[in-house]
């Protein structure tokens, strides 16, 4: 007997009308070797359009000149002038960058006087830059 065929063995017919309803509308070139596996996994499984907002996510925080925009905004609020001495940047690349930082909700704007004042724009983005700190320190 076959390994595919010892695989099937184990499962109820439910599990395998699932899996053929399932094999009409997938694309992948790989027959199955642990069904109960990816039956326990693929309801936890996010839909694509939340992944591939979570992947954008990433793109916008893969920018070596975002990181340390954020890293900045991490240790305190400041304004586009300070970041721009700090990183010894021009206001406009800083400009340029908060407003990308700013469209992914990472930074949050706040006028005070003539001036606008960055901050980070919640706890989720501090933990995420710990995390990630943490996780190259390794």
């Amino acid at each position: 007997k076959t390994m595919h065929s010892l695989c099937y063995k184990s499962l109820t017919i439910e599990q395998l009308l699932n899996y053929n309803n399932t094999m009409n509308d997938i694309k992948s070139d790989c027959q199955a070797i642990n069904i109960n596996i990816i039956e326990k996994v693929r309801p936890n499984m996010p839909e694509d359009t939340i992944l591939y907002e979570l992947s954008d996510f990433f793109k916008v925080m893969g920018d070596g000149t975002r990181i340390r925009l954020l890293w900045a905004l991490e240790e305190s609020e400041m304004c586009v002038g300070d970041l721009a001495v700090l990183l010894n940047m021009t206001k406009s690349a800083v400009s340029h960058q908060l407003k990308v930082l700013r469209t992914a909700k990472l930074v949050r704007a706040q006028k005070k006087g003539k001036n606008v004042y960055y901050a980070l724009d919640d706890m989720h983005v501090k933990i995420i830059l710990e995390k990630a700190l943490e996780h190259v320190k390794e």
